[in-house]
């Protein structure tokens, strides 16, 4: 999944990505509230952390102009102001959830997650698809109750194929959601990672879940 990090506090932002990125997040970084809003308009994102005193553009205003543009991208913001007026500004502007600095990571990464499952189809924290069961809080995955071990980037794409069951996704979609601005993907590297991630999910097993979509995508479809 991949996040846009709004923030101008190098030290913070860098922090944020750090610890995002060991979770198997994919994130983009920008440092002033204009150029956040420029990213957020270039790109699909999952999700957007968003602070609300920027440079050049406060993070209200951001909020308020993407909503204004119909980008319904969930969004989480930060701030340091704790009051009851500030928290239902921020609400009202068009915002999913708010976040007091300072704050501990761990509930960062719960409230994202929270996020995350309100525009999905899965309501009890784990994904399902027959099967196969991925819980995004541990990054443990199963299938027939047999333990399955996948690389940090495997496991984000497994997870992006489960949040969009039945539907195909192209090679482009997985290249938006998967990596950052910093990756240079080559022309077969989606290929390779899904090669490997079958051989994983699927050969072992006698029910096949992902499909190879020729000359589109893929598909992840749960057993008849």
């Amino acid at each position: 999944m991949r996040i846009l990090v709004i923030e101008d506090n190098h030290r913070l932002s860098s922090s944020l990505a750090s610890n995002l990125e060991h979770e198997g997040y994919s994130v983009d970084a920008a440092y002033d509230g204009q150029e956040g809003q420029d990213l957020a308009e270039l790109t699909s994102y999952d999700l957007i952390i968003l602070d609300i005193l920027l440079p050049k553009k406060d993070g209200l205003e951001v909020c308020r102009e993407l909503r204004r543009r119909r980008i319904h991208t969930p969004i989480l913001l930060l701030t340091a102001r704790d009051g009851i007026e500030d928290r239902v500004k921020g609400l009202d502007c068009g915002a999913d959830d708010y976040l007091v600095k300072p704050f501990a990571m761990r509930e960062l990464l719960a409230r994202l997650r929270a996020l995350l499952r309100r525009h999905q189809p899965y309501k009890n924290g784990k994904l399902e698809i027959g099967d196969l069961i991925v819980d995004p809080a541990t990054h443990i995955v199963e299938r027939e109750g047999q333990p399955i071990e996948l690389t940090p980037r495997e496991f984000a794409l497994l997870e992006y194929l489960m949040y969009h069951p039945n539907q195909v996704v192209t090679r482009d979609m997985i290249e938006q959601h998967i990596w950052n601005y910093d990756f240079e993907c080559e022309s077969n590297v989606i290929d390779v990672y899904v090669r490997r991630l079958r051989r994983k999910i699927d050969a072992p097993f006698a029910t096949k879940l992902l499909t190879t979509i020729r000359g589109i995508g893929y598909r992840l479809t749960p057993p008849a």
